[in-house]
């Protein structure tokens, strides 16, 4: 840098940097120009700076307030954020973006690779591609995916609304709420709902519920007509002696309340003695079938089928179960 000892100011003022205007700095930014009145890309004021060319800190820079960028922005290096960064319009990620704390606004996000600890949107999050969460924890009001969406470890949807083209789950997926699959295919490893679960369920091989209720609305097995409802109901039976094929007292018969059972369904069930049962001489061979005798009422007759030999029915339990196809 010259110095201007022993210079005159004929030889030297154009070295000296001044405002454009006479006046010297007030509130009005003023263009810094030299000693010949070239202008520099600096402004000054008594409130602001600004440059009208490119701006390069070699060094650590600190803002204490906010910062707009109505241009693009390029950054080389790491950008660190330590309060709440908001953007209001796109931003391009090129490599990796690593948010550790605070929380990140961000209208559209496009990024190669994005390694979140936890991931909160208040809104809609629209994944084009793959979604992969390794770890950490998303929590999303709204959640779509086009694409397939694999889950490394648990999936956990307490509200908000999950679209999902593909769900592949390798580990367990707990549904707080109802889960409804309209299109695409879910492959889970263990599924906990605590709710319903509504629309058409197809499971390419065992089903095995260990604990709670599974409530389906239609079930179809293979290419056979759909199971639209399903009865049930128990009453004990009393011992019974039956006498030979055709006689008044070769049957015993009676009812028992079989909930939502009607007209047109197929009743079957058993007596659960009719194992036990016992006679003199040749073995009887009584037998027991059901029909609807009403709305939620079951009627049942035990039958003996031996022509010459009487049976004794012990007292046991009356199962009778409903189906209803479509």
């Amino acid at each position: 840098m010259a110095s201007l000892q022993n210079q005159t100011i004929s030889t030297s003022y154009g070295q000296l940097l001044k405002t454009v205007n006479a006046g010297g700095i007030d509130g009005t930014l003023q263009v810094i120009e030299d000693g010949d009145g070239t202008a520099s890309a600096l402004e000054l004021s008594n409130s602001g700076v600004r440059s009208t060319g490119t701006l390069n800190a070699a060094g650590a820079t600190t803002l204490s307030s906010s910062l707009a960028v109505t241009g693009a922005a390029t950054l080389s290096s790491s950008l660190s954020v330590a309060s709440t960064s908001t953007f209001t319009g796109e931003v391009t990620f090129g490599t990796s973006l690593t948010a550790s704390t605070g929380t990140a606004t961000i209208g559209t996000l496009s990024a190669s690779t994005a390694t979140i600890g936890t991931l909160f949107a208040s809104g809609s999050a629209t994944f084009g591609t793959n979604l992969t969460a390794s770890t950490g924890t998303a929590t999303i009001g709204t959640l779509f995916a086009s694409g397939p969406a694999t889950f490394g470890t648990s999936l956990t949807a307490s509200t908000g609304t999950a679209t999902i083209g593909t769900l592949f789950a390798s580990g367990s997926a707990t549904f707080g709420t109802n889960l409804t699959a309209s299109t695409g295919t879910a492959t889970i490893g263990t599924l906990a709902v605590s709710g319903l679960v509504t629309g058409a369920v197809t499971f390419g091989s065992n089903i095995t519920s260990s604990t709670g209720t599974a409530t389906i609305g239609t079930l179809r097995i293979g290419s056979g007509s759909n199971l639209i409802a399903q009865s049930y109901g128990t009453a004990a039976f009393t011992a019974a002696t039956l006498g030979t094929l055709n006689s008044a007292t070769a049957t015993s018969t009676g009812t028992l309340a079989v909930a939502n059972l009607a007209f047109g369904d197929i009743v079957i069930g058993t007596v659960n003695s009719l194992a036990s049962t016992t006679s003199s001489g040749n073995v009887a061979r009584p037998n027991a079938y059901f029909y609807t005798e009403g709305a939620g009422v079951a009627r049942f007759v035990v039958h003996n089928t031996a022509a010459t030999t009487t049976a004794t029915v012990p007292a046991g339990i009356v199962y009778a179960t409903g189906l209803r196809y479509a």
